[in-house]
């Protein structure tokens, strides 16, 4: 663990994919919990919407205490003879990686509400526990614009790929095994996920690396291992919250969060949505659901190989807005065909026998232009929206310790990683708990007493469920667009930025140029002479 700060280690593809296989668990676990959790439990557990809201919702709310308590952990393990043995990320990932096949215990059938709600908060755990050190390391592993920008693109791509599986193994256990809407497709697909998810930590773990020692940072490790005093251990818990709450002074931050927030909200408001509006609206089943997402997640996959490039050449804002353009438009189709209900698509989706893409065979009895145009095109067109809109927040992050150093002096990955996760999974919750609460309000009847079997829903929560869908997306979006529309971090900028923060490291108290000089203090939001911790503590 050991080495010489200014010794330059250069990452290859081994390291890009090794580390961004990390996501088969960070997205594929919240494909399969986003997509399938919320219609598993209505449709084959007995529950409500409202009490699958709850169980979705409420665990995340203790992730209040939990993202922050691993995120400064995980960064003050450094000063100790168990972080500079194993590692202060790695420790937590070597702890998660035989515990991750309970996952499969959500999928069971035919337990109470708080079963559930256990399960679930025990992987929630377990996932936090993975996932905010994880984070830290492509911002450790390099400084460079582009290769961070190369290892959120890695992630990205597998996590799209991992979205795909998710999305297609309902259809590949049902072909295989049989079983149309049976619950055991659920647990099957679990449990090949829990097994996936030890092995890629464990990949992780063999192709990353922490970032190294420098001197000063030796001779406090030094005076450390005998372990901290009592006083420093009580300290702890103000510390945290302390180092928590300062992040959101950094300007880029809080920016940043809109966009976080406004392209990740309105995909937890759309799945929750979704699977219900394909089985009352479109009229189909599991099989149906199952196919239409592996296509929005194989066009998530082309938008964020091409996000990558947009990102490198011109910075995260372009494309989020081309982003919500393409999600905006195809939440403006799914509302026309609601409005709209285009004659003898019903009868059309009947003769294609659970198999959408039959669709397109000409010769079928049930082939029609308008009935593969309005299977296909909205759902296309989410899928490149949404792929953006998860690659944009998170090709940022890599960036925001280096402002941060500017500012403090420090590198603080594993807290920024913790606070995002925090405000992701607080406002994740929220939106689940909020969606579930409005559909159940809206008066929709969860197929408990049959399960497997979609049942006829009343106008009134059809409407309420077509409202959800299409406007809530559409809300958050916009409204993290406008909060952000200042946002200027680029390659120029980084390039500055990092520049700046070489030239304090080395002594200087005054930026090299009044344009440099205005850059930093645009991305920090603090004047140049009280950064590197000159004024108050950021």
């Amino acid at each position: 663990m050991a080495g010489d700060y200014k010794k330059v280690r250069i990452p290859n593809w081994v390291n890009y994919w090794g580390w961004g296989s990390g996501d088969m668990l960070g997205a594929g676990a919240q494909a399969v919990i986003t997509g399938w959790l919320f219609y598993f439990f209505t449709t084959f557990c007995s529950l409500s919407a409202v009490e699958a809201g709850l169980i979705l919702g409420l665990p995340r709310l203790l992730e209040a205490i939990t993202c922050p308590l691993i995120g400064y952990v995980s960064d003050h393990l450094r000063h100790t003879w168990v972080g500079h043995k194993i590692g202060r990320r790695k420790l937590f990932l070597l702890i998660t990686i035989p515990l991750l096949p309970s996952f499969a215990l959500i999928f069971r059938t035919g337990h109470t509400f708080y079963y559930y709600l256990l399960c679930f908060i025990f992987f929630e755990l377990l996932y936090t526990m993975f996932l905010i050190p994880w984070e830290t390391l492509a911002a450790e592993m390099s400084r460079d614009y582009a290769e961070k920008a190369k290892f959120a693109g890695a992630r990205m791509i597998v996590a799209q790929s991992s979205a795909i599986l998710a999305s297609y193994l309902p259809t590949l256990l049902i072909s295989q095994f049989g079983g149309k809407d049976s619950p055991d497709t659920f647990f099957w697909m679990a449990a090949i996920f829990g097994v996936i998810f030890s092995i890629v930590v464990t990949i992780v773990v063999l192709t990353t690396w922490e970032r190294p020692y420098g001197p000063k940072e030796l001779v406090a490790l030094s005076q450390t291992f005998k372990g901290p005093s009592l006083k420093t251990a009580l300290n702890m818990p103000v510390k945290m919250f302390a180092d928590l709450f300062s992040t959101l002074k950094i300007r880029a931050f809080r920016q940043h969060l809109s966009l976080y927030l406004g392209g990740y909200l309105s995909q937890d408001i759309f799945n929750t949505a979704f699977p219900i509006f394909v089985a009352t609206v479109l009229a189909g089943a599991t099989l149906v659901i199952s196919q239409l997402m592996t296509t929005m997640y194989v066009a998530q996959l082309i938008s964020v190989m091409v996000a990558i490039n947009i990102v490198i050449r011109t910075g995260p804002l372009l494309a989020y807005r081309i982003a919500i353009s393409f999600f905006g438009a195809a939440l403006a189709l799914y509302l026309a065909f609601f409005l709209m209900q285009p004659a003898g698509f019903g009868a059309s989706m009947q003769g294609l026998s659970g198999n959408i893409f039959s669709a397109f065979n000409p010769s079928a009895p049930s082939f029609s232009a308008s009935l593969v145009f309005w299977l296909f095109t909205p759902i296309i067109l989410a899928g490149l929206g949404r792929g953006t809109l998860n690659f944009v927040p998170w090709s940022v992050y890599n960036y925001l310790p280096d402002i941060d150093e500017a500012v403090t002096g420090e590198r603080r990955e594993g807290i920024f990683a913790g606070v995002m996760t925090l405000v992701r999974k607080v406002a994740q919750s929220g939106a689940i708990i909020l969606s579930g609460w409005i559909i159940d309000m809206g008066g929709y009847i969860s197929p408990k007493a049959h399960p497997g079997r979609v049942i006829e829903q009343t106008p009134e929560a059809i409407n309420t469920i077509v409202a959800l869908m299409v406007g809530g997306p559409i809300v958050v979006m916009v409204l993290g667009l406008v909060i952000s529309w200042s946002f200027r971090l680029n390659a120029r900028t980084h390039a500055v930025l990092v520049h700046e923060v070489e030239r304090l490291r080395a002594g200087e108290t005054e930026a090299e140029s009044p344009e440099n000089r205005r850059i930093v203090e645009d991305l920090t939001g603090w004047p140049y002479e009280k950064l590197w911790g000159r004024g108050a503590r950021a």
